[in-house]
């Protein structure tokens, strides 16, 4: 509408001007030429002034409309108006693709190999560690089996050191009767553990083999044991059966005892 109404502004203004070249030609014809040379000036400034005004309209500043428009071009501009206030309506998420599928699964693909690369270079080296710590283990066993036969063989010698120290004792502080040696021990001990003693010094329970024994053996004890009288245990004994004497595992030959079991 805005430029329907300076088309016919130009058109009024063309019409004015052509009734003005109409008179001025009237009054060239009658013989004044600079009148009409001033009116065809006055004429082009007047136009160059209304086009002036007319470029100067701005394009918001709509003419207002004849009080006899329509309602229905009311209705059509308050409809233009509402048209741009409506929300847009919400764009949806595009939908997957089965080439976005196979990207994730060759992705978390990727990523189980990787994982269970990681897991073969650790189990890798655990089983290292293990082999390791085997040949460790094999060879501290042997170590401790190399230890223990040394040290049983440390027991070895110690026990058959004081098997020797005790056979030297015997002869040197006791009584040596031909190849025997008796050496009196001061404990108070059963019959038992008195032979076990004995034996761990390399001997045995006084046995007597014959009268001459029997005699220096009595003449032993008397002066070492002076001046009490106390018993003393001898390898004869009765245990086996009543009234029988037996010398260690074997039967007692010598009967020369004073009407006492020995002790």
């Amino acid at each position: 509408m805005q430029w329907a109404w300076v088309l016919g502004f130009f058109l009024a203004l063309g019409s004015l001007g052509a009734r003005r070249d109409q008179k001025g030609l009237r009054r060239k014809g009658k013989g004044g030429w600079p009148d009409a040379q001033a009116d065809q000036q006055d004429r082009e400034a007047l136009l160059l002034k209304h086009l002036q005004e007319a470029l100067e309209l701005s394009p918001l500043q709509e003419p207002k409309s004849p009080p006899g428009a329509s309602e229905g071009e009311e209705a059509q501009g308050a409809e233009e108006e509402e048209e741009p206030t409506g929300t847009p309506p919400t764009s949806l998420p595009p939908s997957p693709t089965p080439e976005d599928a196979i990207s994730y699964v060759l992705s978390r693909l990727s990523g189980l190999d990787s994982g269970l690369h990681q897991l073969h270079v650790r189990l890798h080296a655990l089983d290292a560690r293990v082999s390791e710590l085997s040949r460790g283990l094999q060879l501290l066993r042997k170590e401790a089996r190399e230890t223990r036969e040394a040290v049983e063989a440390v027991e070895e010698a110690q026990k058959q050191g004081q098997r020797e120290r005790g056979r030297l004792e015997g002869c040197l502080k006791g009584l040596r009767l031909g190849h025997k040696c008796f050496l009196l021990l001061r404990d108070f001990q059963a019959q038992s553990a008195a032979q076990a003693q004995c034996a761990a010094r390399g001997g045995s329970l006084a046995m007597p083999a014959d009268r001459a024994q029997m005699e220096g053996l009595a003449r032993y004890l008397k002066a070492a044991l002076a001046p009490y009288n106390w018993p003393v245990w001898l390898g004869v004994h009765d245990r086996r059966a009543e009234a029988s004497l037996f010398e260690s595992s074997q039967a007692d030959l010598l009967h020369a005892w004073h009407g006492l079991t020995p002790r």
